[in-house]
């Protein structure tokens, strides 16, 4: 643990929230305030490919998000994940006691924790117990991009049809909006991040009521060097009305998003029929998609989980061969300084 996590303490916690599809902007947004003064947790995963600057997550809680997922029958990419669906009683308390343990490895006694990841999005009623057990209130952060830029950017990374990124996002975006009406919440325009980063910082502070914890000057100027035009990847492109259902329903909720992210207060009975029409859609299909959604996930995880102990076993195995070779190198130069002792003698 650092010293500056350790020296914090409990009063006056709060935890930045961000919320939202995954490939929307969460990762930009989630460093914005981390060089504002958030607190990254302890472990976060790495960049890649798909996301060179970094993800800004901690990949413990993305993995224990994932399990939990399953557990209630859906996963990630699960187009019904919305809405919450709950363990009995005994199971989700054995589940609340790990990710509070998680929780507090992960951030200690910061205290303006961040957490990023997609996966608290549908998970949310849950992560409000944790935190409310931990005594740790809740701001959150919504960023608002098109589902259209976040399907392009699934197609590159997963191979996802638009329909089905779409509904994700749908699903998503309901969850974000659905289980926050009562907490401080800001959405967050991902082109307006990228265009304007101070007006929308300024959005983030109103909507909070409160400053965000460090937005120094030299903060700002990071901010600037960070938030390049490199982070557009994928611009909308085509219409939602030509995915069907899958399109309509997507658009009704973006209108509402994209006006909540320009400072209108839209009521919510637009996202509650959306919320309705996807609901009865699940009730149609859900048994088909769910549980292959589950499976599907559950395998991806175990062949992640093969593949990084091949890699480590793989590792052990170089490190082996090279500890091999230094000592074949040490023996070899101890020989000729012997035959040379001999020699001279």
């Amino acid at each position: 643990m650092t010293p500056d996590k350790a020296a914090n303490t409990r009063e006056g916690r709060s935890a930045y929230l961000v919320l939202g599809m995954h490939r929307s902007g969460t990762s930009a947004v989630t460093q914005v305030l981390a060089l504002a003064g958030a607190s990254l947790p302890e472990n976060v995963m790495a960049g890649d490919e798909h996301n060179a600057k970094g993800y800004f997550e901690p990949w413990k809680i993305a993995l224990f998000n994932d399990a939990r997922l399953r557990e209630g029958g859906a996963a990630w990419d699960d187009i019904f994940a919305f809405p919450y669906r709950p363990l009995s009683t005994k199971a989700e308390r054995t589940w609340l006691n790990r990710a509070e343990a998680l929780f507090e490895e992960e951030y200690g006694e910061v205290r303006y924790p961040l957490l990023k990841d997609p996966r608290v999005t549908v998970l949310m009623p849950f992560w409000r117990t944790v935190l409310t057990e931990l005594e740790v209130a809740a701001r959150c952060v919504i960023p608002v991009r098109h589902p259209l830029a976040v399907a392009g950017s699934l197609s590159r990374r997963n191979g996802f049809a638009p329909e089905k990124s779409v509904l994700i996002w749908t699903a998503y975006m309901l969850a974000a909006e659905a289980y926050t009406r009562d907490l401080p919440r800001a959405f967050v325009s991902y082109d307006g991040l990228l265009s304007d980063w101070r007006a929308e910082a300024a959005k983030i502070e109103a909507a909070h009521g409160a400053p965000l914890p460090k937005l120094t000057e030299a903060a700002g100027k990071a901010i600037g060097r960070f938030l390049t035009p490199a982070l557009r990847h994928n611009d909308a492109t085509g219409g939602l009305k030509d995915l069907g259902w899958a399109g309509a329903l997507a658009a009704q909720v973006l209108d509402w998003f994209e006006a909540a992210a320009t400072g209108k207060a839209p009521g919510p009975a637009a996202l509650d029929k959306a919320a309705k029409a996807l609901s009865a859609r699940a009730q149609d299909i859900g048994v088909l998609v769910s549980p292959a959604t589950r499976d599907l996930d559950e395998a991806r995880a175990e062949l992640v989980d093969l593949r990084q102990r091949l890699e480590f076993e793989l590792g052990q195995k170089q490190r082996l061969q090279a500890e091999v070779e230094a000592l074949r190198r040490d023996a070899a130069e101890a020989a000729q300084r012997l035959d040379a002792i001999l020699a001279d003698g």
